[in-house]
């Protein structure tokens, strides 16, 4: 998130994958269920015989790649996807696909991690490309196909009115717009429409025609308010541990009024219709699928803590002290467990996005 470097990194860039080597790879599994649907889109939406009439090079890009190895395992399945088309339209072809990754990030993004873990035997050429998503990053037409894994739903910046005290949508005593006030869920909301306008526009321009974009993030059905998703809870009761240690003294108010999570779940109504003012994209799949890590059997509360920490720590230790951010998140873990019950009643079924567009 380039705009706000000096007051919170991108998440990505402060990712602390030790953190989840004791734990299932949650992103992954998600990812897992969407796998099938981006095949087939693939499969029935994609023309890799005329993407591929001027060069035998396919162009990918994977946008908010962290440092692997979940981007690699989607590269993988994404090269094998377009192997197999190409292979059902060119039957007779002597020609073979040569293919080139390149994975973004921002600039502070571990890239040296992300490259050391890179697989040895791949079916793809790779590079690294840093800069911020909501910006150009690459050459005009000159991308065949683009996946963005969980990591649109991360705001280019926290909205400005959350942090003016004379103006309805500041978010005092709350981390998120969760159970807060119309101006703050409309202040975030209105952030998020920017962002993919600008998104959508960047990558207007580099997409060729009839190029395919997938994007996975978390979503929430239409008119369902943020509070009745079980992560709601989460960033619940994050604010109120902070207001905790805030009444203690470890921690001041002041710290906590001025943090706000650069964190939105769109409903498939918002996302279609910032697509449709783009007007750039088609949209051949949008639906909102079940993920697997949350709704197979009792949420792991150990386990959730430890990714949403390996996620948003360097977000908490640069606006807050490096001291508590241990405090803070074993409290967190006790208050969630203290509700189990709550977590557990909480909507999780179908809460992640799948959108598929296609370049007009």
């Amino acid at each position: 998130m380039q705009s706000i470097h000096s007051k919170i990194s991108f998440p990505f860039s402060t990712f602390n994958p030790r953190l989840l080597k004791s734990v299932p790879n949650w992103q992954r599994l998600a990812a897992n269920v969407v796998k099938e649907r981006i095949k087939g889109a693939i499969t029935m939406k994609l023309d890799v015989e005329k993407l591929s009439s001027t060069s035998n090079t396919i162009y990918i890009a994977d946008l908010g790649c962290a440092v692997g190895p979940n981007a690699f395992d989607a590269m993988q399945d994404v090269v094998h996807f377009i192997q197999q088309k190409y292979t059902l339209q060119c039957p007779q072809s002597n020609t073979t696909l040569q293919f080139l990754v390149l994975f973004n990030d921002q600039p502070s993004n571990d890239f040296n991690t992300l490259f050391t873990s890179l697989p040895r035997e791949r079916p793809y050429y790779a590079a690294g490309v840093p800069g911020s998503f909501h910006r150009r990053l690459f050459p005009e037409s000159s991308i065949h196909f683009v996946h963005c894994s969980y990591a649109l739903h991360w705001l280019s910046k926290v909205p400005e009115e959350l942090l003016d005290k004379n103006c309805g949508a500041w978010n005092k005593g709350r981390i998120h717009y969760t159970n807060a006030p119309n101006e703050v869920v409309q202040a975030y909301a209105s952030q998020f429409a920017k962002d993919m306008e600008e998104f959508l526009c960047a990558r207007a321009m580099e997409i060729v025609t009839g190029g395919m974009m997938t994007i996975i993030m978390p979503g929430l059905p239409n008119e369902m308010p943020y509070s009745q998703l079980a992560a709601s809870l989460m960033y619940d009761f994050m604010a109120s541990t902070f207001m905790d240690m805030a009444n203690e003294g470890l921690v001041s108010e002041d710290e906590v009024d001025s943090f706000n999570l650069p964190i939105y779940t769109p409903s498939p109504a918002e996302m279609a219709s910032v697509v449709e003012k783009n007007r750039h994209f088609s949209i051949e799949m949008l639906e909102l699928t079940n993920p697997a890590s949350l709704v197979d059997g009792p949420v792991d509360i150990k386990a959730w803590v430890i990714h949403v920490r390996a996620a948003m720590e360097g977000m908490f230790i640069k606006h807050f002290s490096t001291d508590i951010i241990d405090e803070m998140f074993d409290r967190l873990t006790k208050k969630l467990f203290m509700f189990t019950e709550q977590v557990e009643s909480g909507y999780k079924d179908r809460t992640q996005l799948l959108v598929v567009l296609i370049r007009k």
